[in-house]
């Protein structure tokens, strides 16, 4: 069974509803040792956490001080960059960093809201590793349910319901969650372009212990992926609904393995 890191994407109504859900979420990783960040646009301020700011276990920082605003995102850069904090924190004592961010501003426009998303999926990647979890707020009053869509499908959890989940996997190129049908079919081609889960040694190995169902177009997508890497796609650990699709389909380049 895939393990679901702490990679949250939070849709929101109001500001004051991401901000306690931040608190929330900030308050559970200083009980577990690690430094925390609010990020938020204009001048952000997180009352209840005062004894951990004055110490510097919490941070509150503008939105401009950890990406660029208004500009589209370099996504390994920004990773790489959270990467460094993360080993920081460790360097100082802290078990990690967990970050509570606003990111509404970065999706503003299509080229943003691409670049964003696969950066969501970069740094999930990370995340997999276990010491850096981060809460991804939308501003569902800035933008619409297909935006939040692009971006909940590449976090293992989150409040939103994009029907299913592409994510980071310490195991495997990546992890499946979810049920992909006809509704999903062109949200999944956009999530594998902007994840681009690479194979190891000839293995596109996904672990989809979490994906429910899957229709014949969806498995021949993930497929055709792998095809282009010039890779087998390897199902690790699938429902037995998923395995008997893949015998009744016949795919050559598809196979199912149990867990490694």
């Amino acid at each position: 069974m895939s393990v679901l890191h702490d990679h949250r994407c939070w849709a929101f109504e109001s500001p004051d509803e991401f901000q306690a859900r931040a608190r929330e979420f900030l308050r559970d990783g200083l009980a577990r040792g690690t430094q925390v960040w609010f990020v938020t646009p204009g001048e952000p301020v997180l009352d209840g956490l005062d004894e951990a700011l004055d110490t510097g276990a919490a941070r509150v920082l503008s939105l401009d001080e950890t990406y660029s605003v208004g500009t589209v995102v370099d996504p390994d850069a920004q990773a790489r960059s959270y990467a460094e904090a993360t080993e920081a924190a460790l360097a100082a004592g802290y078990t990690g960093l967990r970050v509570a961010a606003d990111h509404t501003a970065l999706v503003a426009t299509p080229e943003q809201l691409d670049a964003f998303a696969r950066y969501e999926h970069t740094v999930d990647r990370y995340a997999a590793a276990g010491t850096f979890s981060a809460m991804c707020g939308y501003d569902l009053g800035r933008v619409d349910d297909e935006v939040v869509a692009r971006v909940a499908c590449l976090h293992p959890v989150g409040n939103a319901d994009p029907g299913f989940r592409l994510f980071g996997s310490a195991s495997a190129s990546a992890a499946l969650a979810g049920e992909l049908d006809l509704y999903t079919e062109d949200l999944l081609t956009e999530a594998l372009r902007r994840a681009d889960p690479r194979p190891v040694d000839g293995r596109l190995v996904l672990d989809v212990s979490g994906l429910r169902f899957a229709d014949h177009r969806s498995l021949t997508r993930l497929a055709e992926h792998a095809e282009g890497e010039g890779a087998t796609l390897v199902l690790r650990d699938p429902s037995p609904a998923v395995t008997r699709l893949v015998e009744v389909l016949g795919l050559p380049s598809v196979r199912v393995e149990g867990v490694a």
